[in-house]
Formats: C-alpha cells, structure tokens, sequence
C-alpha cells in the first residue's frame, strides 16, 4: 500500500474529506521526526513505538574493492519496535 492508497483507505473509514486526511498524515510525520530529532520516541500503545538510534563510526569495507578499508561515519537512523496487539494480530493472519 502507498500513501495515495492509504489516504484514500483512511478517508474512507474516517468518513472524511481526502485533503483532510492528508494534512493530518502530514503533520503526523512532521510530529514524529522532531520528537526523533529531539531524543524522544513515539509510542501508539498496541502499535508500536518509534525510535531514533545512534550507529557509531566503524571500519567497513568498500563494496567496489572488497580488499580496501573505508571509515563509515556516525550516523542516526529511525527504529520501529512493533507493540503486542499488531504482533498478535499479525500471528493471527
């Protein structure tokens, strides 16, 4: 499913206007990212909780030449822990 399709599902079941789903999503995002800039986490009890997490620097080495060494550097990524209620829906299917 894409976005398109979800804001589509969503009005459907919300029984609202398209634009007004979309805003929502939209700062819905916007909410997410700056509480993961800012250290935090999103949590949506029985869904999941979502999360930023620092990888630190290591060694890697280059796809292109498998014998040289390169620096990966630090970086933050964005976590996703699925919560009870979707993993036991989820065993269900």
């Amino acid at each position: 499913m894409n976005k398109a399709e979800l804001l589509e599902k969503l009005a459907e079941k919300a029984g609202m206007p398209k634009k007004q789903v979309e805003h929502l999503l939209e700062k819905f995002q916007e909410l997410v990212i700056e509480t993961l800039r800012a250290s935090g986490e999103v949590t949506l009890t029985g869904f999941g909780t979502f999360s930023a997490k620092r990888r630190e620097a290591r060694m890697g080495v280059n796809p292109q030449n498998p014998t040289q060494k390169i620096q990966v550097p630090a970086v933050t990524v964005p976590k996703f822990k699925a919560g009870k209620a979707l993993k036991d829906a989820l065993k269900r299917a």
